[in-house]
């Protein structure tokens, strides 16, 4: 279903084998014929018969053909009924019987027999066809009868025995042959078959392709946009928010000159910093702090410059050995620490915070602690909050910590404060170990 190809298997030339077997069939229905011809022109021109009895023999040879014609060739599909072939071949046993009988030479057209004892008779009376062929050719090999006495019968019972051992090994090469050519066909059919699924599901996964491509985009879409809703959430919101709430202390401020030019200047901070926020927003990299330093310092830069703006006490503490984490993974716990202290500004109306940053074996933790209002942490204020506008962080923290296996926990209660944890797999950077 990704770009995978599959080749279908190429069957053996079935035509070429149905080829074959179509001129083989038409060669054995012609032997019969030839075999007689050769057989009325030898006793014609051989066996110096009597013109009277001559012109019986032409017309018993003439009526075998006609018996030939009628039930076989022009009714093939008569060949499929073994009551009527049965009936068939008794008819021409009697006519060879009675050819070979007013004349040896018509032993040629009594190998017909076999042909058709094979092609025609059910497999259980095969072997009596061939038995009735082999004592008539035998019976054409002698001469005529067997003559009376032990030597003349145990001569042609060994020529009868000579003829069903050869007919027989023929029966037997035939049978074998045919059913490699019924195995060539089945195995023929199983792969067109084969073949034709196979083209199918290609077809089937070609479509699937396409529709899994279109998701793809669409996921991509709805991805980015998640994550421009993140990054303008935890940059730019929040640099607004701290410009606005820097003006309005000026405001306040403006009979007080060196107040109020301190809050300008960091309101015109502010703006800098949420402006080169934006473009490296816009642009996918990583926060400009995280460039410059390593996490927990970058953390603890962060935190001093929200307490200056925010006028509450931050106590940053890293324990454990820091080292550098996967890329992804430390943006997202500077996020997470970013988002806890504007939310700390925005609704805990605490006057202390406690950051500590705490590197584990195999997970990193980050602990956000306030000493201000708190809140009852229930799905319906959750719900409420969201709607008002104020839920939006808490989810943002979530779905950050949770697209880098992470988690997060809020304990929380009314006038108790509020403290968040923020959990990663402290998966090391590259090159680092």
């Amino acid at each position: 279903m990704t770009g995978a190809t599959s080749m279908a298997v190429p069957p053996p030339d079935g035509t070429k084998l149905e080829s074959w077997e179509h001129r083989l069939d038409r060669i054995l229905d012609v032997i019969p014929y030839f075999a007689l011809a050769v057989s009325v022109a030898l006793n014609t021109f051989v066996d110096g018969e009597p013109a009277d009895q001559r012109l019986g023999t032409l017309a018993i040879a003439v009526a075998a053909a006609g018996w030939m014609l009628w039930m076989v060739t022009l009714h093939p599909a008569w060949t499929i009924r073994p009551g009527l072939m049965g009936a068939y071949y008794v008819g021409l046993v009697i006519f060879s019987a009675v050819l070979v009988l007013r004349s040896p030479l018509f032993g040629f057209f009594a190998f017909t027999g076999y042909i058709h004892a094979l092609r025609l008779l059910p497999s259980g009376w095969r072997y009596v066809g061939v038995v009735a062929t082999s004592v008539i050719a035998a019976t054409s090999q002698t001469g005529g009868p067997p003559r009376p006495g032990g030597v003349g019968i145990t001569a042609y019972l060994i020529v009868v025995a000579f003829n069903m051992l050869i007919a027989s090994a023929m029966s037997f090469v035939s049978q074998m042959t045919y059913q490699q050519s019924q195995l060539r066909k089945q195995m023929i059919g199983e792969l067109e078959d084969g073949n034709r699924r196979l083209e199918d599901m290609m077809a089937e996964n070609a479509g699937l392709h396409v529709q899994l491509l279109a998701q793809a985009r669409e996921a991509g879409v709805a991805d980015e946009r998640q994550r421009m809703a993140r990054e303008i959430h935890d940059t730019l919101a929040q640099g607004l928010t701290g410009i606005i709430t820097q003006l309005e202390a000026a405001t306040r401020m403006r009979h007080d000159s060196d107040t109020w030019h301190r809050h300008l200047d960091q309101a015109r901070a502010l703006a800098r910093e949420s402006l080169t926020e934006a473009r490296r927003t816009v642009q996918a990299l990583r926060p400009e702090p995280l460039d410059d330093a390593h996490l927990p310092d970058a953390v603890a830069e962060m935190a001093k410059r929200w307490s200056e703006t925010a006028g509450i006490q931050v106590d940053v503490e890293t324990t454990g050995d820091p080292r550098p984490l996967l890329p992804d993974i430390e943006v997202a716990l500077y996020r997470v620490a970013q988002e806890a202290l504007a939310n700390v500004g925005r609704h805990a109306q605490a006057t202390r915070v406690g950051l500590t940053l705490s590197y584990l074996d195999d997970v990193v933790l980050l602990d956000v602690r306030d000493d201000g209002v708190g809140f009852a942490p229930d799905a319906a204020r959750q719900v409420r909050a969201a709607r008002a506008g104020h839920g939006y962080g808490l989810a943002a923290m979530a779905q950050r910590l949770r697209r880098v296996a992470g988690g997060l926990e809020i304990e929380s209660s009314p006038g108790e404060g509020t403290a968040i944890s923020a959990s990663v797999p402290a998966v090391a950077a590259e090159g680092y170990g």
